[in-house]
């Protein structure tokens, strides 16, 4: 039987070996010496208990090799500037190659090597797969930019297919509103999230100010800039809202919402409503939005602004789903328009079969 843990230590299995990491939650993983019962563990745990993210006593990154490389990206321009929430994501993948890949060469990537060494393992888990081609080609551009690497050796790789986040149903809607009615700080989240289509992070720190005069932020993700009027829909919820707090949404002890905290939040309303599907995430209905964006017959050009999308190619994928089941419904009533039409002919033509039957009889 394994050994039991000290809290926050982690058993990693990456290709045949077991490595120990400290995490907690989502956060960073951080390496910890192979055998728990060393002096050189408890030391590094102590550390990784204290907050302290450097690790004295693993051996440096080799020069050249893949931890090296995440080593100097961390440092740069494109890494310090991102958001703190940006950087957690990205720092939680990159301790996680640097885990599993960080001694091997830069130079030796080739995109056989990248497909059957890095991506392979993870054909279970695309979503993690597809975060890890993300993450290897920003290192690889980090690589060309320091001279590290002359090409990329990622080109040609298809990317991962991964399960993406669907819109919500009309009857997950409808259970959620009827658990929800408004005035409940539940509904008011849902009406912000469906009508102004933001995401979680945008969400939680929304202020009072951006939706008094429209429905005004710009979208952490990408920096674009949405400006949009509040729907009716959303304007009821809103007027049935206290104003306790300059954010529109606060804790049970008056404190603004972290993301993961509201992401609890809203799931765990999810699951009261009766919502059993764990597809039906909060951010789909973002993805809500834009499907009833689109059945409305708003042009992409509507739905890239109203979404804040960077390019048309995104906001397109909703008018083509509405524009094929509008077809598809018009190729039905076209069917049953031919089929009303088609059949008085056929029962003419069927009486003058049987007169003509009856003539010849007659003689």
């Amino acid at each position: 039987m394994p050994r039991k843990l000290p809290p926050n230590v982690e058993r990693n299995h990456v290709k045949g070996k077991t490595y120990l990491s400290f995490r907690i939650g989502k956060g960073a993983r951080i390496r910890l010496p192979d055998d728990p019962t060393t002096p050189e563990f408890r030391e590094a745990y102590a550390a990784a208990m204290a907050g302290e993210t450097s690790r004295p006593i693993l051996k440096k990154d080799r020069p050249g090799s893949i931890g090296a490389l995440i080593a100097s990206y961390k440092t740069s321009g494109q890494y310090t500037v991102l958001s703190k929430t940006s950087k957690d994501g990205y720092a939680s993948r990159l301790e996680q190659i640097r885990i599993d890949h960080g001694e091997r060469a830069v130079l030796g990537l080739t995109r056989d090597r990248i497909n059957s060494v890095i991506l392979d393992p993870l054909a279970d888990r695309p979503g993690a797969a597809l975060d890890t081609l993300k993450k290897l080609r920003i290192l690889i551009k980090h690589a060309i930019a320091k001279g590290w690497l002359s090409h990329d050796p990622s080109i040609g790789i298809k990317r991962p297919k991964g399960k993406e986040i669907r819109a919500w149903t009309d009857a997950e809607i409808a259970a959620f509103e009827r658990r929800w009615p408004i005035g409940t700080k539940q509904r008011t989240a849902y009406a912000l999230m469906l009508n102004m289509g933001t995401a979680r992070v945008d969400t939680h720190l929304l202020t009072w100010n951006q939706v008094d005069d429209g429905a005004c932020y710009r979208r952490h993700k990408t920096g674009v800039p949405v400006d949009m009027v509040i729907s009716e829909d959303l304007e009821k919820a809103l007027a049935a809202t206290p104003r306790k707090h300059i954010c529109v949404f606060v804790t049970e002890w008056g404190k603004p919402f972290t993301v993961d905290g509201f992401s609890g939040f809203m799931r765990d309303a999810i699951k009261a409503a009766g919502i059993t599907d764990l597809a039906c995430r909060p951010h789909g209905l973002r993805k809500t939005l834009g499907r009833l964006l689109a059945d409305a017959d708003c042009s992409a050009h509507d739905i890239m602004a109203a979404l804040g999308h960077k390019t048309l190619a995104e906001a397109e994928r909703y008018t083509r789903e509405a524009d094929r089941k509008r077809g598809g419904k018009r190729a039905v009533l076209k069917l049953n328009e031919h089929r009303a039409n088609k059949s008085p002919q056929t029962a003419l033509k069927s009486l003058g079969e049987i007169a003509k039957s009856e003539r010849k009889t007659s003689s």
